[in-house]
């Protein structure tokens, strides 16, 4: 820890929130080789958030 206090009291909209998760999905991509496979539980995982982020942030 860095000793800093931390205020969680402020929220991001969700703009913002999916622009960062884009972000670090995009840097994610890169640094993995494209031939990489993941291990079938870890890969299971993966896309079931990618579902659920579907549904979170599914634009009506």
């Amino acid at each position: 820890m860095t000793g800093r206090a931390t205020d969680f009291s402020e929220e991001i909209d969700r703009k913002t929130s999916r622009s960062i998760c884009d972000a670090v999905g995009e840097r994610l991509q890169r640094s993995l080789p494209p031939d990489s496979h993941l291990p079938g539980q870890l890969q299971r995982l993966i896309d079931e958030l990618g579902r659920r982020d579907d549904a979170l942030f599914r634009v009506e």
